[in-house]
């Protein structure tokens, strides 16, 4: 029982390095505008463009791109005076994102296995 409590605290330390991703992913407005980022033919898109697909003003898309910004999701690429958004390819982030999944499933496999072996799949 004791490895448990130790795996799940560990999982509460990977989570809360990574909550302000979580938090920045979890509004739905911010969603839509990360899947705009995603879907636009190009690769980076100007507020203005956010605006028309997303149907929010201005201040709430600089808004909403500053919180996936601080969050390490979205960068910003400058061209003269214009500001191009786009979904950051940084590894670094996406790596700590994917070693919680990773870590997650590894725990609920333990924790199947020692406490509800009869429910294995």
């Amino acid at each position: 029982m004791d490895t448990c409590r130790t795996q799940r605290q560990s999982l509460a330390a990977e989570f809360k390095a990574l909550q302000s991703s979580f938090v920045a992913l979890g509004d739905e407005t911010r969603q839509q505008i990360f899947l705009a980022l995603l879907e636009y033919e190009a690769v980076g898109m100007r507020v203005p463009e956010l605006t028309k697909r997303t149907y929010l003003s201005r201040p709430a898309v600089s808004h909403h791109l500053r919180i996936l910004k601080d969050a390490g999701l979205v960068n910003v690429h400058r061209q003269g005076t214009m500001n191009y958004y786009y979904v950051d390819a940084n590894l670094s982030k996406w790596r700590q994102i994917k070693a919680l999944v990773d870590h997650v499933y590894q725990v609920a496999q333990y924790a199947a296995q020692a406490h509800y072996p009869h429910l294995e799949a």
